[in-house]
């Protein structure tokens, strides 16, 4: 696996809230300390009940700040990490940190940071569900999003108290992620321009992982898809405020929280589910599965015993891609001649993993397959790793993309559908 230095020479500050959701915060700074980046952290009062200083003091080297009025610290020590840092990252934001920041205080250690941080700054909610559905707070997220503030979560899962529900801080790899593509698109700047939940209204659908076809109950035909690019776009989308179904095969990866997953074995059971949710009506459809082209033509019901030579005997598997392509293009034609109104027909993006003449073989399967798109790649970029450098295929041309985080590259891919989109002008599947 390659080493996930994607913040390599990024300098960030990690603020922590008071809540029950800080410990995690620890794994979040050695996350970014794994990717590369250069780490420091400030906390509140509140935030030292729950995690003690010394913890990050052994992590990182240097002690976390936490009380402006420390007299160890010499000068400003919140102008000066607000001009060091190139990104903020709170987690856990509570409550009562979403309240004070919209209202503009700078009351502690951790407020006048931020108050001074001339970068990024993201935010990782956690609180209880009844107190993130609270009338206040959700104006006080609606003042900081149109301030430019980034989120990440909160999102829908059990809670330190045995509830569950909507409050949840999202696990230290997905803010990582998230902070990530963030500075990987826009370069570190801060803006209200960037729409943290573009996708909101849209009904999306992710294919993600291999297949396994059977050959008898202890044997199959398989491939060495980790499922980590398909994942890695479900959670995206459901960042930037899609409604989100995935359909995985078998992988070795925890459910996106906030995303629907029907996890499946073969490709005959990926065909009956996709099938089935796109004639629910989704707005856009990314093909991200390697889907096994070939399955055995016999399944046995006991194991096969070793006896001499033997030979496979293969059928083909349903092609998911291209009958989305031709049901598509049958619809737009039947939309063309009649005055009814039909469904939309939703954007439709395939994924072309190759071994040799990569971008050849993505112009010819954009055209077999009646995609928008074709996300191309060869095999040793593209499987198990946390990376990937891919080749964007449509009818404007190619647009070949430095290696980058699978998070990343699964917000180019969602920035390019939004703008397929809006070129086809393309009502959504919801009505919205």
């Amino acid at each position: 696996m390659l080493p996930a230095v994607m913040l390599s020479g990024k300098r960030i500050v990690v603020g922590i809230g008071g809540g029950i959701a800080a410990f995690k915060a620890v794994e979040l700074v050695r996350e970014l300390g794994r990717r590369g980046a250069e780490v420091r952290v400030v906390m509140t009062p509140a935030a030292t009940r729950f995690v003690g200083p010394v913890t990050f003091t052994g992590l990182l080297g240097r002690p976390p700040v936490v009380d402006l009025w420390d007299p160890s610290y010499a000068g400003e020590v919140h102008v000066e990490l607000g001009d060091w840092a190139d990104a903020m990252v709170v987690a856990p934001a509570t409550m009562n940190v979403l309240a004070r920041l919209a209202q503009g205080q700078a009351n502690d250690a951790l407020l006048a940071t931020l108050a001074c941080a001339r970068g990024l700054r993201l935010l990782a909610p956690a609180m209880h569900p009844s107190m993130w559905g609270q009338p206040a707070t959700q104006r006080n997220v609606e003042t900081l999003r149109t301030d430019g503030w980034h989120f990440c979560g909160p999102v829908d899962g059990p809670l330190a108290n045995g509830a569950s529900g909507v409050g949840r801080m999202a696990e230290p790899s997905v803010i990582a992620d998230a902070l990530e593509a963030a500075l990987a698109a826009h370069g570190g700047a801060i803006g209200a321009a960037q729409a943290t939940e573009d996708l909101r209204g849209l009904r999306v659908l992710v294919t993600a992982g291999p297949t396994y076809e059977d050959l008898d109950p202890v044997r199959f035909l398989g491939n060495r898809s980790s499922g980590k690019m398909g994942f890695a776009l479900a959670s995206r989308a459901r960042a930037r405020g899609a409604e989100v179904l995935l359909v995985s095969g078998p992988v070795a990866l925890t459910d996106p929280a906030g995303v629907t997953t029907l996890r499946v074995r073969s490709a005959r059971e990926m065909h009956a589910a996709v099938k089935s949710e796109v004639a629910k009506g989704v707005d856009v459809v990314i093909m991200a599965a390697a889907v096994a082209d070939y399955r055995p033509a016999e399944q046995a019901a006991e194991k096969i015993k070793k006896a001499g030579e033997r030979a496979l005997e293969l059928v083909r598997n349903p092609d998911i891609l291209a009958e989305l392509g031709a049901e598509r293009a049958e619809r737009a034609t039947a939309a063309a001649h009649d005055t009814e109104p039909r469904s939309p027909t939703p954007v439709l993006i395939g994924f072309a993993l190759e071994t040799t003449d990569v971008e050849r073989y993505a112009r010819g399967k954009l055209v077999s397959k009646r995609c928008d798109l074709i996300v191309a790649n060869e095999a040793r970029d593209g499987f198990a790793g946390d990376t990937n450098r891919a080749h964007l295929v449509s009818a404007d041309g190619v647009q070949s993309l430095d290696t980058m985080s699978k998070a990343a590259l699964a917000d180019r891919i969602w920035d390019a559908a939004l703008r397929l989109r809006s070129a086809a002008q393309l009502p959504t599947a919801t009505g919205n």
